[in-house]
């Protein structure tokens, strides 16, 4: 893919004898919403922190927008447009929703958090934070403890926080962990309006979800590739059903 936003060539990681990643070849078009799934220890949050600068790679090579971050930092990753919500949520639960916000867009600046409790009545933190609270389906909680939202909320200001730094591309690894069926909804509402701006690369289980979503999907096992194609093309893969569907019949999966 010529025109790719992201691109991985061969990357590989190894801890002891456990290979996590195993060649990984895959591609990432501006605009595509590029879902990444796999049985547990599949190598998938492996993928996104070697592509978020945390792990180094063992091998290969990772290309953002023409090029080689391989090497770079998480910052410069970061400033380059690359943003990431974990798996386990990582807030500031005393502090208010905006507070989290505006802490995010402070540290995309640049600025140092000693700073903070000036910045707190700084318009040039808060007003983005604000903005990137409404497109999270937030505004309405702003000033709230973070510890009073409900587990999908939180999941909900994580995105929001990532959003802050106005990225060109969102790295999102298991947004719909943990959510009932109701917040699950809403997930997939909101990354449905995201994937209208942002090139997405999706980490995520709930094959619903995905099958929902995905423009493209790459299926991990053992931190290998078995797959990678259009929704329709996994759903009747037959090493995929194997691998990771198991006995579960893919077709069963409904969009």
């Amino acid at each position: 893919m010529a025109d790719a936003l992201l691109r991985i060539e061969g990357l590989t990681k190894r801890f002891g004898g456990v290979v996590a990643s195993d060649g990984i070849m895959l591609d990432v078009a501006p605009g595509e919403l590029h879902a990444v799934i796999g049985p547990n220890g599949a190598g998938k949050t492996t993928l996104i922190s070697q592509l978020t600068g945390q792990l180094p790679p063992d091998a290969g090579k990772i290309q953002f927008a023409g090029l080689d971050i391989t090497t770079l930092p998480t910052h410069r990753r970061s400033a380059l447009g690359l943003a990431r919500s974990f798996q386990i949520t990582s807030l500031f639960l005393d502090l208010s929703v905006l507070d989290n916000v505006a802490l995010a867009v402070q540290a995309h600046a640049g600025h140092s958090f000693r700073f903070w409790r000036d910045a707190r009545s700084e318009t040039q933190l808060r007003e983005p934070a604000r903005a990137a609270l409404k497109r999270a389906g937030l505004e309405m909680r702003a000033d709230l403890a973070a510890a009073s939202l409900s587990h999908g909320e939180h999941r909900q200001l994580e995105i929001a926080m990532a959003l802050a730094g106005k990225p060109r591309m969102l790295l999102l690894d298991e947004p719909m962990a943990g959510l009932g069926p109701e917040e699950s909804a809403r997930m997939v509402e909101l990354l449905r309006a995201l994937k209208r701006e942002h090139t997405i690369l999706l980490v995520e289980h709930d094959m619903e979800a995905v099958f929902a979503l995905a423009d493209r999907i790459t299926v991990l096992v053992y931190g290998r590739v078995i797959a990678s194609g259009a929704p329709e093309t996994i759903r009747k893969d037959a090493e995929v059903r194997r691998a990771y569907l198991g006995e579960q019949d893919a077709e069963a999966v409904h969009v």
